[in-house]
């Protein structure tokens, strides 16, 4: 960001920190197994290009940290979508789930995929996904840790439920309707870092409750039929960032009615 806005002449923003959040949010969204360029060019895009191009923070249309993710992953999908690495057994520690080293470089939803998770183990299962003892990108594999996050936010008054619980909620009920398991498809993979923590981003979601709650269930429409009709397993990324482009339309659609305004004088 510093670069970008010395060659453009414009005034430092860095110290807003936003440019340390999108990095964040970056790391959170890439396996841990891609080149360190990767994130390095993610980052640029994500700030040169959707953020800074469209005016700065405050201006920009899409959520800079996924679209830099959408931008890795279509520059160097062989890269950024194989090879998972799975987490440390921890012998030892209370939160150890043993019984999966089968799984070792696929992510949850890349196995739901391809039709090779169920059975009685997925209690098990279920356990390893919310402690985070699964395959996955950083921001993809403890659901108890996201949650943790999520409930601070909430408290300090930083994000409001209406996105994530319409988000999560739509997510649920499609996937239920259809069959499938919603405890699984909200667990797995990131819907709740995309929920709590994406697409609730000021900028780029809907300014009124009414305009967040369609937003929400946008999100949720899209995520549940990419992930069960679309050849790719997740769809949380896309989701938020169609979404975004709708935004405008949204509030334009959603923006209260003033009555007894005067509309011209004589």
């Amino acid at each position: 960001e510093y670069i970008f806005e010395k060659i453009a002449k414009k005034p430092v923003t860095i110290g807003d920190w936003s440019a340390a959040v999108t990095g964040l949010l970056i790391a959170m969204v890439l396996p841990p197994h891609v080149p360190v360029w990767i994130p390095v060019i993610a980052g640029f895009f994500a700030i040169g290009v959707v953020k800074l191009l469209f005016g700065g923070l405050g201006h920009n249309v899409f959520n800079p940290a996924l679209a830099g993710r959408a931008f890795a992953i279509a520059a160097w999908p062989a890269l950024t979508t194989s090879g998972y690495l799975w987490p440390a057994s921890a012998e030892g520690a209370i939160w150890a789930v043993r019984g999966f080293d089968a799984m070792s470089t696929a992510t949850p939803l890349t196995l739901w995929k391809m039709g090779t998770i169920g059975g009685a183990s997925m209690s098990k299962f279920y356990q390893s996904l919310f402690v985070g003892n699964v395959a996955g990108s950083l921001g993809e594999t403890s659901a108890l840790a996201l949650l943790i996050g999520a409930v601070y936010l909430l408290c300090r008054g930083r994000i409001s439920l209406r996105i994530p619980l319409s988000y999560i909620l739509t997510v649920s009920v499609i996937t239920g309707l259809y069959g499938q398991d919603p405890l699984f498809h909200v667990l797995s993979g990131g819907l709740i870092l995309g929920a709590f923590f994406m697409a609730t981003d000021y900028v780029t979601s809907p300014m009124n409750p009414k305009g967040q709650i369609i937003f929400g269930i946008g999100c949720g429409i899209l995520t549940a039929l990419i992930r069960m009709f679309g050849g790719y397993p997740e769809g949380v990324c896309y989701s938020i960032l169609l979404m975004n482009a709708a935004v405008p339309l949204i509030d334009r659609l959603t923006r209260p009615k003033r009555f007894g305004e005067v509309t011209s004088r004589a």
